[in-house]
């Protein structure tokens, strides 16, 4: 019969031939060591697109549109590489979205932030 050991603390298995750990401890620690560096990643740019949400929506304020300088939006912490999608208009134009809120740039270091006029889905009852 072959020995096994716990994947994460190395002691002996005692009991079933399929088991991996000895405890749920273990176990929990193993799968959120392995788990740890792709979470990590999932966090970080999740973060960084809240905070671009956030700084656009800061911005905009109540207005329907408002043109500022893109270095406003880089002093607040704006992450330029982190969008959730773009939006290109019949007429070329390229708006770049994160979450409900974007931003067109005008050139000259000027952009124009905008609130999408997509309606919410509302649950039928």
């Amino acid at each position: 019969m072959q020995v096994k050991y716990c994947q994460e603390c190395e002691q002996v298995l005692k009991g079933r031939t399929d088991k991996r750990f000895c405890n749920d401890s273990c176990r929990n620690a193993f799968n959120n060591r392995v788990n740890s560096k792709e979470n990590n990643l999932m966090k970080k740019i999740n973060n960084q697109l809240k905070r671009n949400r956030k700084i656009l929506q800061m911005i905009l304020g109540e207005e329907k549109m408002y043109k500022s300088n893109k270095a406003k939006l880089l002093a607040e912490g704006y992450a330029l590489d982190y969008h959730t999608h773009r939006i290109c208009t019949s007429k070329g134009n390229e708006y770049v979205f994160c979450y409900e809120f974007g931003y067109l740039d005008l050139g000259n270091d000027f952009i124009l932030i905008v609130k999408s006029k997509q309606k919410e889905n509302k649950v039928a009852k």
